[in-house]
C-alpha cells in the first residue's frame, strides 16, 4: 500500500512539473502585449517643470493602469487608472510628483503597466531619472582671450574652458543672447566661439560672456561665471604720428595675420610683424597710412615735417 502511495505521489509531482513546464513554454511563446517601448524624455525635474515621457505600443485594446515605482518597488504615482487604450502607440508622462502632489525624491524610477483584460503586469525596464539639484559652473576662463575672426586660420576663435559640478550642457550667453550650447554633457571641457551672434560677426571690442549650464533634467545653473574676451582685427596702435621728411617711420600693429598690405601716399607693399617700419615721404605734408588684411582696414595720419 505504501509503495502504491509513493508511486502516486511521484506520478503527481511529475504531472505537476510537466504542467508547469508547459505553461512556462507557452508563456515564452506568447507575445508581450506591449512592444516598441521608447523613452522620449528619460529625465524629469519638478523644479525645472520638465516631464519624463515613455512611448509604448499596445498590441491590442485593453484597460490599463500605469504607475511609477521607485527603485525599491514602491508605488509613487498613478498616471492612468483602468483607462481604455486602443491598439497602437500611447505616450505616458510623469511630472516628478507623487499621488499626494508632493515632489518625489531624486533617484531612479520605472513605469509599471497593468493590463486588466489580459491579466498581465509589466514593469518597463527603461529607467527614468529625477534630478532637482541645480548644476553649478565652478570655473571658466579663456587661455587666450584676444582673438581675430577674420578667416585667416590665425586665432579665429576663442576657447572657453569650463568646469561644472556635474555632467551638463554648457550654455554661453552674450547680453542675454545664447551663442553656444555644448553638444555633450561633460563636467569639464572647452568650447569655441567665433565672435558671432545670430550668425552675424561682431565689431571689434571687449565682450563679457556669461557661462552657464543646463543638466539632462532641464535644471539651469544659477551659479555662473563671466569671461571677458577681446575681438580684434588689424589695428594701428596710433591714429596720428609725426616723422621727419625722409625719416624712418615706425608704428605698432595689432594683428595675428602673418602678412598684411600697407599703403602710404602713392606707395604700397606688404609687411609682417607687430611693428611696421617704412621710409617717410620726402615732402612735408599729411599722408594717410592704411593697413588691411582680409577686407579689414585701419588708418592713421602721418604728419611729415
Amino acid at each position: 500500500m505504501q509503495r502504491i502511495l509513493s508511486t502516486a505521489v511521484i506520478v503527481g509531482l511529475l504531472a505537476a512539473t510537466a504542467a508547469a513546464f508547459a505553461i512556462t513554454e507557452r508563456l515564452k511563446l506568447t507575445k508581450s502585449p506591449i512592444t516598441g517601448t521608447k523613452v522620449v524624455r528619460a529625465y524629469v525635474s519638478p523644479r525645472a517643470h520638465t516631464t519624463a515621457a515613455v512611448n509604448v505600443r499596445f498590441r491590442r485594446s485593453d484597460r490599463v493602469t500605469v504607475t511609477v515605482q521607485d527603485s525599491h518597488g514602491h508605488e509613487v504615482d498613478t498616471l492612468a487608472y483602468r483607462v481604455l487604450v486602443p491598439s497602437g502607440r500611447r505616450t505616458f508622462t510623469w511630472n516628478g510628483r507623487t499621488d499626494a502632489g508632493t515632489q518625489a525624491a531624486d533617484g531612479t524610477y520605472r513605469m509599471e503597466i497593468h493590463l486588466a483584460n489580459q491579466r498581465r503586469t509589466i514593469l518597463l525596464p527603461n529607467p527614468i531619472g529625477l534630478e532637482s539639484k541645480l548644476p553649478a559652473v565652478l570655473d571658466a576662463g579663456a587661455v587666450r582671450p584676444v582673438f581675430s575672426p577674420d578667416g585667416d586660420h590665425q586665432s579665429d576663435t576663442v576657447n572657453i574652458h569650463y568646469k561644472l559640478s556635474e555632467p551638463a550642457h554648457i550654455l554661453v550667453f552674450l547680453s542675454g543672447h545664447r551663442v553656444i550650447r555644448g553638444r555633450f554633457e561633460k563636467p569639464k571641457d572647452k568650447v569655441s566661439w567665433g565672435g558671432t551672434v545670430n550668425g552675424k560677426l561682431l565689431p571689434p571690442g571687449m565682450y563679457v560672456l556669461t557661462v552657464g549650464a543646463i543638466d539632462l533634467a532641464g535644471n539651469r545653473a544659477t551659479k555662473v561665471q563671466h569671461v571677458a574676451v577681446t575681438l580684434r582685427y588689424i589695428t594701428l596702435r596710433a591714429t596720428r604720428v609725426g616723422v621727419a621728411a625722409g625719416g624712418r617711420l615706425k608704428i605698432g600693429i595689432s594683428t595675428d595675420a602673418k602678412r598684411y598690405r600697407w599703403t602710404l601716399g602713392a606707395r604700397a607693399g606688404f609687411a609682417s610683424g607687430r611693428v611696421l617700419r617704412l621710409r617717410a615721404p620726402s615732402a612735408a605734408g599729411t599722408y594717410r597710412l592704411t593697413v588691411s588684411e582680409r577686407n579689414h582696414v585701419d588708418t592713421a595720419s602721418v604728419v611729415v615735417r
